[in-house]
């Protein structure tokens, strides 16, 4: 029975986490591609557009903290999830049309591009810190490590469900079917969600309610500003906060340099067509999936270190990014498949470890907070890497100065060192020394703030 109830609620955890994987691989496969290689429009616009929501991410932040002490019928996670979800699931009716007007060059249609993106990021900031907080709340640090393979395999799984959709929809670029494909969008989402969260969630007391409002100073969380202070107060205090968020910052844009340039790669260097560069995302995506499921079944036999199995990832990552440098500089098509496999394999092992480590990363009473400060570091990273990739296609192969050959190549041997770094970084991240920061530390940061 105990087994039975495991099960179910992983499944339930992982459903919720569907309508996440099948919008930003939708973004990060599809809309990218036809902005910039079918439609023509300006790729730094567009990859700035794609890692607009990452930067606003400091909202992780606030929604950690806002969830944590303000419940909804006494539920701090469940209504915040679903709400975001549904909210960031509107907005993509109306991708389709941006595009179009992207592809043309029009300011008002890129006005409204990075309005409705910025709502985007502002609604998907609170469904990961929500989500995030309620999976580390509904978990055990022993069940840990299975929980996190399986939901990020069924995130991997519904991006590859999106891919395969799309192969079919839309095999080859046009308004109509891709607007039929986006108009899915809110169906899916809404079914997930709903079937994955409603009922989780245990409401607490109003006895427990009041006491989370007064653990804090009155001013010390009214806002988003004041919240960030907060965690880079606590950065400042803490080594293993600064280590850690450095960590999966630096991963993050190791990782996801590529994310919004692989498919335009594809169609610029080799000619490919929309349904072969979707193809892309499902061969990394089986990768990552063998590394999961391998990587959790074996975690929950032996005692394998979160530390060790995000280091094992972060280097196999570095691996497949330098083989599509290869790939790219040799215009060599046949080793992109491998490449990506290899990729895909770190990238499952990497989510397991940095992932579980996360969860292990925050004080008792504070989880919001420090998984919106980790949300935070994660989005800041796909930020960064998306508009640097799309600079680099702007600068380096638009404006003439390298071939499409060599520009790929430069931005694909870029995040290969940069994992290498972040490896690095993370051999010198101890759980247990971040473990001594406590709710003083926490209550003494909030009052430096609130001081200032």
């Amino acid at each position: 029975m105990g087994l039975l109830r495991f099960a179910v609620k992983t499944f339930r955890l992982s459903l919720m986490r569907v309508g996440a994987g099948w919008m930003f691989a939708l973004l990060t496969f599809n809309f990218n591609r036809v902005s910039i290689a079918d439609l023509g429009a300006m790729a730094v616009i567009v990859t700035t557009l794609i890692g607009l929501h990452h930067f606003i991410s400091f909202f992780q932040v606030y929604w950690g903290r806002f969830t944590d002490r303000y419940p909804i019928f006494g539920l701090r996670r469940t209504p915040y999830v679903i709400l975001s979800n549904i909210g960031a699931a509107l907005v993509f009716l109306a991708l389709p049309s941006i595009a179009i007007g992207l592809g043309e060059r029009s300011f008002i249609a890129t006005v409204e591009a990075f309005a409705l993106i910025f709502i985007f990021g502002v609604l998907m900031a609170m469904n990961g810190s929500s989500s995030n907080a309620l999976i580390a709340e509904v978990t055990t640090p022993k069940e840990r490590g299975a929980v996190v393979a399986f939901i990020w395999a069924t995130v991997i799984i519904s991006g590859i469900v999106s891919a395969g959709v799309s192969r079919v929809i839309m095999p080859v670029y046009s308004p109509e079917t891709m607007q039929q494909l986006y108009n899915l969008t809110p169906i899916v989402v809404t079914i997930t969600v709903l079937l994955g969260v409603v009922g989780l969630e245990k409401p607490i007391s109003k006895e427990e309610h009041q006491r989370l409002l007064a653990q804090a100073p009155e001013r010390g969380e009214a806002g988003p500003v004041e919240t960030w202070r907060v965690a880079t107060g606590l950065m400042r205090r803490n080594p293993q906060v600064r280590g850690f968020f450095a960590f999966v910052l630096l991963a993050i844009m190791g990782i996801f340099l590529q994310d919004a340039i692989l498919e335009p790669f594809g169609a610029e260097v080799f000619g490919m067509p929309q349904k072969d560069t979707a193809a892309f995302q499902q061969v990394w995506g089986a990768g990552a999936l063998l590394g999961m499921l391998g990587i959790g079944i074996l975690s929950s036999l032996l005692p394998i270190q979160k530390k060790t199995i995000a280091t094992i990832g972060g280097l196999g990552i570095a691996g497949g990014l330098a083989m599509l440098m290869v790939s790219a500089l040799s215009l060599q098509r046949e080793i992109i498949s491998p490449a990506l496999f290899i990729m895909g394999l770190g990238i499952g092992l990497f989510n397991v470890g940095a992932l579980a480590m996360m969860m292990e990363m925050t004080v008792e009473g504070q989880t919001g907070l420090y998984m919106g400060m980790w949300g935070m570091a994660q989005g800041l990273g796909n930020g960064f890497a998306n508009v640097l990739s799309g600079l680099g296609h702007t600068v380096m192969i638009e404006g003439g100065l390298v071939s499409p050959t060599v520009g790929y190549g430069l931005v694909f041997g870029l995040e290969a060192l940069l994992m290498v770094v972040a490896t690095g970084i993370l051999r010198g991240i101890s759980v247990q020394e971040f473990k001594g920061l406590t709710r003083q530390d926490i209550t003494t940061a909030l009052a430096m703030d609130t001081a200032s």
